[in-house]
Order: structure tokens, then sequence, then C-alpha cells
């Protein structure tokens, strides 16, 4: 049971976001408090106090059926009376907060009815099947995800598997989270009768989850007044400083804001452009973020033009009249309509600069856009439902007849979905959750084909593989980034073009390595389950080891090497790393600690070396030829399809690629090296030709690697 009150730490003649609000102003809820205790209405109209409810959701769905909200009020109130808010108020204004928000935010029937009852289950004697019984099935599956809410602890100690759990519940219908993040809003509005720690508590908690949770829905009216509520709990000085900034600002003479609004509407109206131009205050985070990127604030700084028109064309119409007849600042030019944001949002920014220096952000959306950008997956209504002639006509996808799917895939929730599946436990799971919500931007690049995909900024080739392939990016083996060759390290800009590369062996295996590079979810999960099921091999990873042929107790692991004869009994051979010799090259071998007997060939470098430190030299001769591993460097010009046209002839030859890597281009010549596994050493003449024959390689070495202490 929530039991939070009005916290007096909060602003008195200016609360967070209260300067930005227009139209209906904040219901008052001690009022509705006394009306909620006046018993049941009578059967042909509804409560008092669920009048300004019904009054924001007639606004948005004027014909909507509003029994189900009559009768779930009653039960809402009548179960919860007796029931009391630490702050003395009866519990029922607590639901009804709720409900009014998500009402004003154009939440439809069923989750405004499923918002009302959101806290019987948990602290009445009202049962999930009485709901069901009551109000449908729909409803009760809400009531119950919201119930399951309600029993996570979201901080530190937050237990990962109940979480994991929640976000899958809560990923099945977004209104489940709808109802969480307005409950939470209302809690943090009335969070003063908490003692301070409790309140830092939950505000932390808040900061790290829910608002992020709230960014990657689209729901910026709740997520802005979050952030406010939680910049004057942990941060009451600059809070404090910010909020005479604000002041100071509402009192000065002129207001270069108005004026340059009343620019741009002068400037449309000529054009023949009908358009609602609108002064769009920051709200406290904001300005402060403003202030400390720009240090002394300007009048323009402390809010936006937001300019609403009928179509999307229009919104283009508008971008060119004002770059036309005032003067833009290029570089703030951005399209989220071209290329929307994760979360829905849509709307074109730019800015435009006076003589005197202000400079005013504009956004430029419909109407439609801007209902989205405030109330994110709330606007989509029911998700479920068959769409609106209205819906068949807009952007938004639907999910196909009886199809039960997140509205807002291909989104950030709907990725959750598929990536907490594949995490091998709850803690990797919960970790990977947590480094994902602070990414607080994300890039769009574009694949060949024209499609395209969303990662977080900062993502590299290796992430792109996995957004594109899942699982089957195991067997990726390079990437162009805008037609050049690139490694899969190689971090991704917004707007490039990524081709990837995919070698042909089913049973290809990802690099350890790449682990390092991948930044998403659903790389690092997957990367993290492959090796987890393939755990490193005990041998030295720079050479695979090889039992002399009379002393072997049994079968390799794996055939990685030729088979080596050494004239000295119970020895381990291992093949040196740095020449990586296989037959019929001319051999050598050391005794090094631990019984070992290091094979090199004998123009190895390593050799002199060896000799220089006193090693004794070991007879060593081939035996039987088996399958080996061998390392090759392909050096060529750069030209397409030549890393696919190399892989084509490897595999043309009868040779598995065990790992391939190339580097960066370089005077538009181009490094490629490759670890393969030959059937038989005698293959490797013709392998190498067949490589040497791919037109652009002008050479095919064996890899000459740095010798090593063994």
């Amino acid at each position: 049971m929530s039991a939070e009150a009005t916290n007096p730490a909060m602003p008195g003649p200016i609360t967070p976001g209260a300067h930005r609000r227009r139209g209906r102003p904040r219901i008052d809820l001690r009022r509705l408090s006394r009306a909620a205790l006046l018993g049941p209405a009578a059967r042909d109209r509804l409560p008092d106090a669920i009048g300004h409810v019904v009054e924001a959701h007639r606004a948005h769905y004027p014909d909507a059926d509003l029994d189900p909200l009559h009768r779930a009020y009653v039960l809402a109130e009548s179960s919860h009376r007796g029931q009391m808010r630490k702050s003395g108020e009866p519990y029922i204004t607590h639901p009804l907060a709720v409900t009014l928000i998500l009402a004003e935010l154009g939440a439809e029937t069923t989750t405004l009815t499923a918002s009302l009852l959101h806290d019987t289950v948990e602290d009445t004697e009202v049962t999930l099947d009485q709901v069901r019984d009551q109000f449908g099935e729909e409803v009760r599956y809400l009531v119950d995800g919201v119930t399951k809410l309600e029993k996570v602890d979201y901080g530190a100690a937050a237990e990962p598997e109940t979480f994991r759990k929640m976000l899958v519940a809560t990923g099945s219908d977004v209104r489940v989270m709808s109802i969480k993040l307005a409950d939470r809003l209302h809690n943090m509005r009335t969070l003063g009768v908490m003692r301070p720690e409790k309140q830092e508590r939950i505000a932390k908690v808040t900061r790290d989850v829910l608002i992020p949770l709230a960014e990657r829905l689209g729901v910026q009216a709740l997520k802005t007044e979050l952030e406010d509520l939680v910049f004057a709990i942990l941060h009451p000085e600059e809070y404090k400083h910010t909020k005479e900034l604000i002041v100071s600002n509402v009192s000065r003479a002129d207001d270069p804001l108005a004026e340059i609004a009343e620019e741009v509407r002068a400037v449309l109206r000529e054009a023949g452009l009908q358009a609602e131009v609108l002064i769009r205050p920051r709200h406290f985070v904001s300005v402060h973020r403003v202030s400390r990127k720009r240090g002394e604030l300007r009048g323009s700084d402390f809010g936006r033009i937001l300019v609403l028109v009928n179509e999307d064309a229009d919104c283009y119409g508008v971008l060119g009249e004002l770059h036309t007849c005032l003067t833009p600042v290029v570089s703030e030019f951005k399209d989220f309509i071209a290329v929307p944001k994760f979360n829905l949002y849509q709307s074109l920014h730019t800015a435009v600069a006076r003589p005197d220096g202000q400079v005013a952000e504009v956004l430029i959306r419909t109407h439609q856009m801007h209902k989205v950008a405030e109330a994110g997956v709330i606007a989509l209504g029911n998700p479920y439902a068959p769409p609106s002639e209205e819906q068949k006509d807009s952007a938004v996808e639907r999910p196909a007849d009886g199809e039960r799917a997140d509205p807002t895939r291909p989104g950030w929730l709907s990725r959750l979905l598929d990536w907490q599946e594949a995490a091998p436990d709850p803690d990797t799971f919960w970790s990977t959750l947590r480094e994902d919500l602070a990414q607080d931007r994300e890039i769009t690049v574009f694949r060949p084909d024209g499609g395209a995909l969303g990662l977080p900024a900062g993502a590299s080739c290796v992430d792109a593989a996995y957004a594109q392939y899942g699982e089957d990016a195991h067997a990726c083996i390079g990437a162009r980034v805008n037609g050049r060759l690139a490694t899969l390290s190689t971090v991704l800009s917004d707007g490039d073009t990524v081709q990837l590369l995919m070698g042909q062996d089913p049973s290809s295996e990802p690099s350890r390595e790449w682990l390092e590079h991948a930044h998403t979810p659903v790389a690092r999960i997957a990367i993290t389950r492959w090796l987890a099921a393939h755990p490193s091999p005990a041998a030295q990873p720079e050479a695979p080891a090889a039992s002399p042929r009379p002393y072997a107790d049994g079968p390799a692991a794996r055939p990685a090497a030729a088979d080596v004869v050494v004239d000295q009994p119970g020895a381990t051979v291992r093949l040196a790393g740095c020449c990586t010799p296989v037959p019929p090259d001319a051999i050598t071998g050391f005794s090094v600690r631990g019984g070992v007997v290091t094979v090199h060939r004998l123009e190895c470098a390593g050799v002199a070396r060896m000799k220089g430190m006193g090693r004794a030299e070991v007879d060593v001769r081939w035996g039987d030829t088996m399958e080996c591993r061998v390392t090759l460097v392909a050096e060529s010009f750069g030209r397409p399809h030549l890393l696919a046209d190399l892989t084509e002839a490897i595999a043309g030859e009868g040779v598995a690629v065990v790992s391939a890597t190339v580097e960066p281009p370089s005077q538009q010549r181009v490094r490629h090296t490759y670890t393969l596994q030959l059937p038989d050493a005698a293959h490797l003449p013709a392998l190498m030709r067949a490589m040497r024959n791919v037109p652009g390689v002008y050479d095919v070495t064996r890899a000459q690697h740095p010798a090593t202490a063994p």
C-alpha cells in the first residue's frame, strides 16, 4: 500500500513542470478525498469524485463506454474504505490520481479501469477472480501485472529473477508499465511524509530504473516530471538555483521567445501554411542542463518553439520557410520523422538565430506526432484492439489479427523480450539491463538492402551482426562500413551503412575478443552463452598441443595439429605459435619447462633465440600426416566482394575457417589473417595457390609472430 503524502520540500509558487502546463489545472486531491467518502452514487450518474477522470477521458474518447469506470470506482472505493494514507487522506485518492494522470495522457478505458483497481488485489479482500468476473480477462491481466510490480524491490538488492519476471509480464502488455509509471509519479508528488533517507532511496530507484523505462516507452510527460521531482530531492541546492533562474526569467520585461514565435507565425501566415505556434518552456532539469552547458542563460534558452501542423509534408514545408526567411543554425537540424527514435518519437528539430545573438530551438511535428511524443505507447490506446480507420491510415504498425505483440516493435521493449530469454542466468540479465538503461542515446545504421537497425550509441559491428542475425552472427567474419572493409570492433556512427560478411561454416565460433566490443544485450548474452557452453581448452592458446605418437594414451579432444614424433619418452609436444609448423616443414625441437618440447620451423627466429638461451635441442620428426591448423596472411588490394571470394576459395579446397580478421584498409591495401583447419598438411600448397588466384590478392604467406618466452 502506498502511503506517501505531499512533499514539503517541493517548490511553492512554481512546481516542477507547472510552468509549462496549459489548459486543465491540476486537480485538488484533498478536495476529492471528501467526495470519495460520500458513498455509492446514483445508478444513473458517475460519482462526483471521478468526474474529473471522465472529463479528461472524454476529451480523447468522446464515445467511450463509461460503465466500466463507474463500476470500477464503486468497487475500489468500497474496498479501500477505511484505509488512509500517511497524510491522513482516504486511500481512494491515490488510485483516482493515478487514473487521472493516465486519462489526461489519453489512456483507453480498459487501462483506466485497471488503474482504478490496481491496488485492490494487493491491499484489500478483492481477488483476481472477482476482477475477471466483473471486468473481464483483460482487466484482470493488467491488475495482476501491476500487483506483481508492487512486490518488486527496484533497488540494489533487487531480486534479479523477480525483476526479470516483472519485465516479461510488462513486455507482454505495455499498459502494465504505463500504470506503474503513473503510480510512481503520484507517489513522487506526495513523498514528503517519508523520512529523508527513504525519500532519497525512492528517488534514486526512480532515477536509475523507472525514468529510463519511461524514456524507452516514449512517455515524455511522465519522464520529465519524474526527473524534476527526483532533481528536487537528490540535488536540492542545484534545484533551488535553477528555480531562481526560472523565476528571474519569468519576471523579465522582454520575452525573446515570444518575439521569435511571433516572427515564425508571420512567416507561416505569409506562406499560407496553417500551423499552431506555441512556446514550450523547458522543465527544471532541462534548464539545469542548458545552464551547465552554456553558462549564463539568455532568454531564449528557457524554452523551445513548438510548431504543430496537420500533415507530415507540412512539417517539411514549415522547415523550408523558416530556413528561407530566418537565419537557421544548420548544425542543430535533426530529422526524426524520416528516422524515428526507438521510442516512437517523431519531430523535426532546427534552430533559428536573431541578430542580437538569441537562438531559439524549434520543434516541428504533426498533432498526432505531438500526442505520441508526450504520451508514447499510452497514446496508442489498446494495442490489441482492432485498428480504427484513422489508425489504419497512420504509420503506427499494428499486430496481426489475434497476435499479442508489443505495439512498439521493433523497439527496445520488444527486443528486451528476445534477449531476456537468452540470458544464461538472472544476474547476467539484471546487470545487462542496468547497462542498457544507462544508455541515453540511440543511433540508426542502415543495411545495404535499405533496412535499418537501431543500436545504442557506441555500438560496434559486433552489435550490428547480432542485431541482424541473432546467434547466426557467430559466423560473421567481417564487415563493410560505408563501403570500406572494417574490423568487427569498429564503432558505428549514426547513419552508417553496414554490410556484414558471413562465413559459410555453420559451426563457426565467435571470438572471445568480441565480448570486449559488444555493447548490446543481445550480443553480450549470445556471446557469453556460447563461451559458457564452449570452455577454453587447457592448452596454451598460441599453439595447439599434440602428443607424440608412440606415447599417446588416447585421441586428442580435437585434431588440431599434425603428428610429431620425439625421441624423449614421456615428453609433451607443443607446436610453437611463433611459426606454426606443418608438414613438410623442416623442424627442430627444444626442451622447456614441465617436460614440454616446443617444435619450431628451422628458419624461425625463435630457434636462434632458444639456442642463445642454452635450451637443449631435441630431435623431432613428422609422423603420419593428419589434420593440422595453420595461419595464413593474404595481402590484397581493396575491391568489392573480395572477402567473400577469398572465403569461397578456401571452402573450395575443403578447408575450414577457424577464425578470420580483417585489418582496416591502408592505401587501398587490405590484410586478411585466417586460422584454418586443414584435413591434411599436404593440401597447404594447393590452398595457398587457390587463394593467390583470387583477383586482387597479390601474396599469401604463412603467419610469422614474434617469438615469446616458453
